[in-house]
This record gives structure tokens, sequence and C-alpha cells, in this order.
């Protein structure tokens, strides 16, 4: 199993220190390179306090190759039809030569109406977007060209520059659950990067099974299969209880802030529509998901807990754990977990192997 960091801050949270916003990210990312972590990831958000710090991976990426020596830097994810593909290629070019040829994005095709201020005329039709977007990237990385209008209405064929150091960009596809996504990803042998909110391990399972079918069809080879990353909240202390106290508060905003498109209850995980709930039985179905996803959904709590998930999210087919560590908890607090969470990668990293 590898390990990787995720971040995905509060406006908020980040002004409690206005003048180092950006601290905690540069601080694990030197972390994550010494202690052999595979990756460090940063997601695109916009016009929202939730992970508003992060607008832009690829100048967040600029800043952690510039502090790092080994570890990947991805984007997790870029919001594809909100840029034009050239653009993307540049950009990430440039973080894979300041990195020595470190760079990877994740892929994604957006989901909010108001983020799409940026480019209105491709919300509709988003999820198509989303694949022509990803392959003119891959050909632009290669060296090849893409056909382009100009500002006098001509079609012209250009090439991004600067040349990247890798001859082939690590693509994944970003899904919140979707099967259909987990089936496009594999089509398009691209990696998989997903998370347990509104998901069991158990429906994970089954949706990357489907995901190595079509991938496998598609590699030619029963030895590539693929990559599929898990996104999980992290926080781990000596004492269970003092961890539980530590992210009820920052991880219960977080579900809230998801409530509307990612909040489920029940076995067959049925969506709830938080505008039918009364403030008292929103509350309660809050506190609820709290306590299922303390118990089952991240690496929260003791060593020997996390020990445990991680070897459920092994069985479940997952390459990588993307430990999402700046979900509110104080930053002094997530640094000082950050030796338990280099035991639990040197603990379980090698095992089945």
């Amino acid at each position: 199993m590898d390990f990787s960091l995720f971040y995905f801050a509060n406006e908020q949270e980040a002004e409690a220190d206005s003048t180092d916003r950006y601290g905690l990210l540069l601080e694990g990312a030197k972390f994550a390179d010494t202690h052999g972590f595979t990756a460090v990831w940063t997601p695109e958000r916009h016009f929202h306090e939730f992970g508003g710090i992060y607008p832009n991976p690829s100048v967040l990426g600029a800043a952690v190759a510039a502090v790092t020596e080994r570890v990947g830097i991805r984007a997790g994810s870029v919001v594809a039809p909100l840029h034009h593909p050239v653009r993307i290629a540049e950009e990430w070019s440039v973080v894979d030569n300041l990195s020595g040829g470190r760079a990877g994005v994740s892929f994604a095709s957006g989901w909010h109406p108001h983020d799409f201020v940026l480019r209105p005329e491709n919300f509709a039709d988003r999820k198509a977007k989303l694949e022509t977007i990803v392959e003119d990237v891959r050909e632009l990385w290669r060296g090849g060209s893409v056909s382009c209008t100009d500002g006098a209405g001509e079609t012209r064929s250009v090439r991004s520059y600067p040349r990247p150091v890798q001859a082939e960009l690590p693509v994944w596809i970003t899904s919140s659950g979707g099967p259909e996504t987990f089936r496009a990803a594999g089509r398009a042998r691209a990696g998989l990067l997903t998370h347990l909110v509104g998901q069991s391990l158990e429906d994970l399972s089954d949706k990357v099974a489907l995901y190595r079918e079509e991938y496998a069809a598609r590699s030619g080879s029963d030895e590539d299969r693929g990559n599929v990353v898990l996104m999980l909240h992290t926080y781990l202390h000596e004492d269970g209880d003092v961890a539980k106290e530590t992210v009820r508060e920052p991880l219960t905003a977080y579900l809230r802030s998801f409530a509307g498109l990612t909040m489920s209850s029940g076995p067959k995980g049925r969506r709830i529509d938080p505008e039918t709930l009364s403030p008292r039985h929103f509350d309660a179905l809050v506190a609820r998901s709290f306590e299922r996803y303390f118990d089952e959904g991240g690496l929260l709590g003791t060593l020997d807990k996390a020990v445990d998930v991680v070897e459920r999210v092994r069985k479940a087919d997952v390459d990588e754990i993307a430990c999402l560590i700046d979900f509110g908890v104080d930053r002094e607090k997530v640094v000082a977990g950050f030796d338990l969470l280099g035991r639990l990668r040197a603990a379980t990293s090698d095992r089945h192997r």
C-alpha cells in the first residue's frame, strides 16, 4: 500500500494565521518527501470558503516542487471543463520541469454551476468535455498538437511549451462514487481517485472491479491494472477518545458542507435532501454520519485502529491511500501526529507485496 498526503483546507480555518495559510502544506510536503510517501495532492476549488485556499493546484505544485526532492506533486483535481487544454499542459509542464519529472494530474468534470462562471458554455456537456480535454492534454504532453481557433476565427494547430520531463503525464480521473466514472477511467487507461463520503468500502470494492475490468480490456496486460487512490480523512493519536473529540467539530463541519450531495443514510445509501429536514433532524443525521464516518470512513483514532482500516482498504483492491490531513484540525495537532502517520505507513506499506 502506498501513502500520500491530501489537502482541502477551509478558508476560515486558514485565516487563523493569515500570514501563513500554506504553512501546513509546505511542512507536510517536506515530511512526505523524507518519510517515503508517494505524493502530495492539492485540489482546485472556487468561490467557496470550503477548500477556498486552493484555487490553482499548479501554482501550489510549483511551491511544493521548490521544497521537495522526491515526492510526487499531483492535482486532486483539475476541473478540466473550466480550462483550455493547452493551458493545463503548459502549467503542469512547468511543474514537471521544476520538480524534475514528478508532476501528475487527476481530472474532474466539475459539478457545481457556480464554478462554471469561468466557462459557462461548458457546464451542460462537462462530462464529454472532460474526456476530450484529457486526451488533448495527453497529446500535447507527448509533443503532439491540437487544433484551436485563434482570435481571427482561423483554425490553428498548436503545440505547448515548455516540453515536460516525463514522456507521459500520469493521469487520474476523479469520481465521487458513480460507477460510470469508474468505467470511464478504465476505458481511458487513467488512474482513479475517489473517497468514502457517500459510499462504503464494500460499494467501493465492487466499483473498483468495474474499473479494473475496463482497464484490463484496453491495456492488453494482466500486470498493468491501473491505479486506484482512496482519499481518507486522517488524524492519529495515542488516545482514541482524544482523537475523536479533536476531529468531531471539523469533521462534522466537513460533512455538513457536503450534505446536499453526498450525505446518505440507511443500508442502501439512500440519498437525503437536507432541504426536506427540520434543523433538529438534520443535526441528528449529521451526528449519526459523524459516528459512522469516524468508525469506518477514515484513518481516525489510534495507530492499531488505522492498521485495521488499511487492511480493509487493501482488500477493496485500492493501491494508494491519500491522507486528508487538513480538514480543520489545528495545525500544531496535525504536525504532532506526523510521527504516528509515518509509523502507519512503515507498518503497512510493505505488507503482501
